[in-house]
């Protein structure tokens, strides 16, 4: 009795130690979060704010076609910036935080485009916690897939479904356009789908032909 009251003893020392070690970890990620926030986000912001400035003075058709790019920049890097936090933040570790945000990032990516996005969430129970590289690496999959079908499909729809059955979770995403050439070889993009879904033990499934491209990506939550 006394040797296994020690071993629980111990296991709960352990397991004290592992919520410590979380909590450290946790904290250090809204550390930075905040840090990014306040730095290179007023960085940013002063940039943009100064290239307008410029712009407004500028007669050279020359140099405000420069400020145009250096405009578009900053604009990239606030976005990216806004998928870090994003990313580092803890309160998004949910599948519901995840699947609003690739909903409003393939929304914003596709307005300015001629194809026209479709949404669909089957049985998502939105509180179900999943893991920041499960956040991260999914959502970096979705983005070369949504990218992929602007630059290569000529697609006129594209259609984004996620759906959950107890711990298995499904990202679908469907377009109308001409498919992938399969006589030439997959380009890095399929590969680092691929290679991101193995890493978090699941799979990455391509399926292809004249009507149009379907890639679904499974994973354990």
């Amino acid at each position: 009795m006394k040797e296994k009251q020690l071993n629980i003893e111990s296991q709960n020392q352990l397991l004290q130690k592992e919520l410590e070690k979380q909590k450290s970890i946790e904290k250090e990620r809204e550390r930075i979060s905040h840090d990014m926030h306040d730095d290179l986000g007023a960085g940013i912001s002063a940039l943009k704010l100064q290239a307008e400035f410029l712009k407004q003075k500028a007669q050279d058709d020359d140099l405000q076609s420069d400020i145009d790019e250096l405009l578009k920049t900053s604009e990239e890097m606030n976005l990216s910036m806004r998928e870090m936090l994003w990313s580092l933040n803890s309160e998004n570790d949910t599948l519901g935080s995840f699947t609003d945000y690739a909903i409003r990032y393939t929304e914003n990516f596709l307005k300015k485009t001629k194809i026209k996005p479709w949404f669909e969430s089957m049985d998502i129970i939105s509180e179900t916690p999943v893991s920041t590289e499960l956040r991260r690496n999914m959502f970096l999959c979705l983005k070369e897939a949504v990218n992929n079908a602007y630059k290569h499909s000529q697609a006129d729809t594209l259609r984004l479904s996620f759906s959950q059955k107890e711990n298995r979770f499904l990202m679908e995403i469907s377009d109308d356009g001409i498919g992938i050439d399969k006589e030439k070889p997959a380009g890095n993009g399929l590969r680092n789908m691929n290679r991101r879904m193995e890493e978090l033990g699941g799979g990455c499934e391509t399926l292809s032909s004249g009507k149009g491209t379907h890639i679904i990506f499974k994973t354990t939550i």
